[in-house]
């Protein structure tokens, strides 16, 4: 593990997500994560972009490397106020409002993870730093905005938090990830990070502590069948989640590399093929999307269900693709007459797809409401 200070200080910025309803802005702690799952998208979309610098650090690929560096970012305060005025200040009507008018902890990192170092000494250095940082911008953020907090982490340590977050009373959300509670395929695809079963109690906790709760059922794995599934979204119904949020893992740089690999060295076999191609990939993804919904319906949580589906399922030509393979496997000796009155049917089904897919990319996920004084 490769682990430092980074030069550049944390402050708040504004997050470009599409369709996820998150948060407008984003406060990253660290160039990295402990955690290093094998299906992370942030290589692609953060961290490559820190190539040169990371290089002199000694990380030669931040892709491939994803998991075992970690740089803590300065704490400056005078920068980090400068920043929250900013967005404090910024018009309502400027803003997207699916982000909630919310600063996430983190997009990039987790806020709570632990920061490994060979040396005892720095390890400590760092834990501490971090910690501080995280606690102290949660500090300013309440004492000195109004704006909102979302809060993602797969550590139990955000507990040391609870107190403070439980002041921000309406103002703030706290979630977890949670695809799975298997603890067998959570340590293949994220080995670094905590059990399922470390994250549902700390869930519970936040619950029992007065917090305002939400859960990632993301990203699921291609293991992850109806089985799997409804365990996980049952445990998740016990905590009465303000919002519940749902995707597939999508194909990003070399995540399916990382994931294939590593499996290898444990000598597991994974269900890799279905990213095996563009097709492949997208009968997954809609799959598992169309499987979630299913089950959360049935068990009564359909209301709070929010999915993510990636943006390029929403394309024609590639929606055809899918059912054309689909129908192909089903019915291999075809006629052509046959052949072309399902694409004649796929094309009028696109159009519900379509509405399906336009529905998740439009809905704003749920905030809690302000406590109403009745005295």
């Amino acid at each position: 593990m490769i682990s430092g200070k980074w030069r550049h200080p944390a402050t708040i910025q504004l997050n470009n997500f599409a369709f996820k309803s998150l948060s407008n802005w984003s406060f990253n702690t660290c160039i990295g994560c402990c955690h290093g799952c094998r299906f992370c998208y942030v290589p692609e979309t953060a961290t490559n972009k820190q190539a040169g610098p990371l290089k002199i650090l000694g990380v030669s690929d931040p892709d491939a490397e994803w998991g075992d560096y970690v740089f803590v970012r300065e704490w400056d305060e005078k920068k980090f106020l400068s920043s929250l005025f900013k967005a404090e200040n910024t018009a309502r009507e400027e803003l997207h409002a699916d982000g909630n008018r919310a600063v996430m902890f983190c997009t990039t990192t987790d806020p709570y993870q632990v920061i490994r170092n060979g040396s005892p000494v720095v390890q400590k250095i760092l834990q501490t730093a971090h910690e501080h940082m995280v606690s102290r911008a949660l500090e300013l953020i309440l004492e000195k905005s109004t704006l909102n907090v979302r809060i993602l982490t797969r550590s139990p340590l955000a507990r040391k938090d609870f107190d403070l977050m439980k002041r921000f009373g309406h103002r703030l959300l706290f979630g977890m990830s949670l695809p799975t509670l298997d603890e067998k395929l959570a340590r293949i695809y994220e080995p670094n990070a905590p059990s399922p079963g470390q994250r549902l109690k700390t869930l519970e906790a936040a619950k029992k502590a007065g917090l305002h709760v939400y859960v990632a059922v993301a990203p699921t794995y291609p293991e992850c069948g109806d089985n799997d599934l409804r365990a996980t979204l049952k445990a998740v119904k016990g905590l009465d989640p303000v919002t519940v949020f749902h995707e597939p893992i999508n194909i990003r740089a070399e995540n399916v590399k990382r994931i294939s690999e590593h499996a290898a060295t444990l000598g597991v076999k994974l269900n890799t093929d279905v990213f095996d191609g563009g097709v492949k990939w997208r009968r997954y993804a809609i799959g598992q999307l169309a499987a979630v919904e299913r089950i959360a319906g049935e068990i009564g949580m359909g209301d709070k269900l929010h999915l993510w589906p990636d943006k390029t399922l929403a394309s024609e030509s590639r929606f055809l693709e899918v059912r054309q393979s689909a129908f192909a496997e089903k019915h291999p000796n075809a006629e052509a007459f046959q052949i072309k009155a399902a694409r004649t049917q796929d094309k009028v089904e696109y159009e519900t797809f379509k509405a399906w897919i336009d529905a998740k990319h439009s809905r704003i996920s749920e905030w809690p409401k302000a406590e109403v004084s009745h005295e």
